[in-house]
């Protein structure tokens, strides 16, 4: 005597309701600790603070204040630092079971990193409209179109920055130090290579040559021309370019990373 046995089809989610979704379990845990979103807000202050009147006298910045270059360069490192840390969320909720019910749910897998990646916008806005605030009375020329092209361009490379941080917490799972070795030994030499903090252009031709092969190189170059209301074809183009390899690539990563996770 055979047995039938049914099984339910799984039901498909759609992609966007489920990225809204996702967006807003991971931004309530933020919104309820108001202690942390505030702590972060100010972080990129006390840099602006404490580095910016280093940056007096120094030569290679451009036409303008000091300001107008340093300001783009604390905004792009506001998103390195916050979207490099999207899998620190995913390796807790590892820990606790919480990612594994998310596994069986309905919700579909590009949701659960895409939710997770676009979390890390908000904050990263929040901190530039205030780091403008905060600088718009002094020298800093404030270019509204140019601030919202950049932080929309900022955006793009976070989605791609915060996939490939998702995936290396999938990969470092049960190994929390591994996530940890990997993101501080690439964050800082991309951060210096970039020139948020320094002008590369009077360092060394291999230290010149390492920057040109990092694509936040040209994000920041574009950022601060968008900042400055220069609006530079040519390096907008590059920075444009920059953002969607690195978010093409991310997204790759991340979704095969999740199915061989499975």
């Amino acid at each position: 005597m055979s047995t039938l046995t049914l099984t339910r089809p799984e039901r498909v989610g759609h992609p966007l309701r489920d990225t809204a979704i996702v967006l807003g379990r991971e931004l309530k845990p933020v919104l309820r600790d108001p202690f942390s979103v505030v702590f972060s807000m100010i972080q990129p202050l006390f840099f602006l603070a404490l580095f910016a009147p280093l940056l007096s006298g120094v030569t290679g910045l451009g036409a303008g204040s000091s300001l107008q270059w340093f300001v783009p360069g604390i905004v792009v490192m506001s998103c390195l630092f916050g979207a490099s840390m999207t899998g620190s969320n995913l390796l807790m909720e590892m820990q606790t079971g919480s990612h594994e019910r998310t596994l069986v749910s309905p919700l579909s897998r590009s949701s659960l990193l895409l939710g997770r990646a676009l979390k890390e916008i908000v904050p990263v806005v929040v901190q530039a409209v205030i780091v403008v605030a905060v600088v718009a009375p002094t020298s800093f020329e404030v270019h509204p179109l140019g601030i919202l092209v950049g932080l929309l361009m900022l955006s793009v490379f976070c989605v791609g920055l915060g996939s490939l941080s998702y995936a290396l917490a999938l990969a470092a799972k049960g190994q929390d130090w591994i996530f940890w070795t990997v993101q501080q030994t690439f964050l800082f030499p991309v951060l210096l290579l970039a020139g948020m903090l320094l002008p590369i252009d009077g360092g060394p031709e291999w230290l010149r040559t390492l920057s040109k092969a990092n694509p936040l190189t040209y994000i920041v170059d574009a950022m601060r021309g968008l900042f400055a209301g220069t609006y530079d074809v040519g390096q907008l183009l590059a920075g444009t370019v920059a953002a969607l390899v690195v978010c093409a690539l991310g997204l790759a990563v991340g979704l095969r990373s999740m199915r061989a996770a499975d």
